[in-house]
């Protein structure tokens, strides 16, 4: 992890830090660090980490162990989809006004991401597909001009690290994932709005199932909601693609 700058309030600057390090899977799922190593990597004491630690608690991020140290939990199944809820929200209105709006420069940024993903793929090189991906989702979006949201929606997209799994290439090829963009990236192209918008949501709720399938074979009761009935990611996140 990069260490802590001592600008600003150190706690709140552990936080951030420590919770961008679970987000990136910099931190384990399961494992149990101790404040006195995680303060030694971040160069900090012991106190700002186990402030930090109560904060990441209440986000429900971590559990805190007694004379132990900090446990960084795994991702549970309503965690991502509420995730995905929200990736939804925020990307598919989004995208649609960045077509109208980005500019040349902004396009052309989102064809040179497009080629270096395709590329990516082809090689099978799946680190470099995923970084890809993540770029192209973040091109695609910076024409709406919202350097808010786009700083929201990294933390959004990497959240399933915190379950220590991607799609990618447990559940798809990397030239599968890219296949998956090709609807979003031709509506791009043709400056179609609408149909951009419904090929963004159609791929990220088919990611979701792709990654909640996937982690229920790992944890049978991870698709168990609290009836104990399977959860449908399609059927539960429809509602924002409508």
């Amino acid at each position: 992890m990069k260490r802590i700058d001592r600008s600003g309030t150190l706690t709140d600057q552990t936080v951030r830090r420590l919770h961008r390090a679970i987000l990136a899977g910099e931190l384990e799922p399961g494992v149990c660090y101790s404040a006195t190593a995680l303060g030694e990597q971040l160069g900090v004491s012991r106190t700002p980490v186990r402030e930090a630690a109560l904060q990441l608690e209440h986000m429900g991020l971590v559990t805190i162990e007694r004379n132990r140290g900090v446990r960084i939990l795994p991702a549970t199944l309503e965690h991502l989809l509420q995730g995905f809820e929200l990736r939804l929200m925020l990307e598919l209105p989004l995208v649609e006004r960045a077509v109208h709006e980005a500019d040349e420069t902004e396009r052309s940024a989102v064809e040179q991401v497009y080629e270096r993903f395709g590329e990516a793929a082809a090689r099978g090189d799946d680190r470099a597909t995923l970084h890809a991906d993540r770029d192209f989702h973040t091109a695609l979006l910076r024409g709406a001009h919202n350097d808010r949201a786009l700083t929201a929606l990294e933390d959004l997209r990497t959240m399933v690290l915190v379950s220590g799994v991607g799609t990618v290439p447990t559940s798809r090829s990397a030239e599968e994932c890219f296949a998956d963009h090709a609807e979003v990236y031709e509506a791009w192209q043709r400056r179609d709005a609408a149909e951009t918008r419904t090929a963004l949501g159609a791929h990220i709720v088919n990611t979701a199932s792709l990654l909640i399938r996937q982690e229920s074979r790992r944890r049978p009761e991870f698709v168990e909601n609290s009836e104990g009935r399977e959860i449908d990611a399609a059927e539960r996140l429809g509602w924002l693609v409508i």
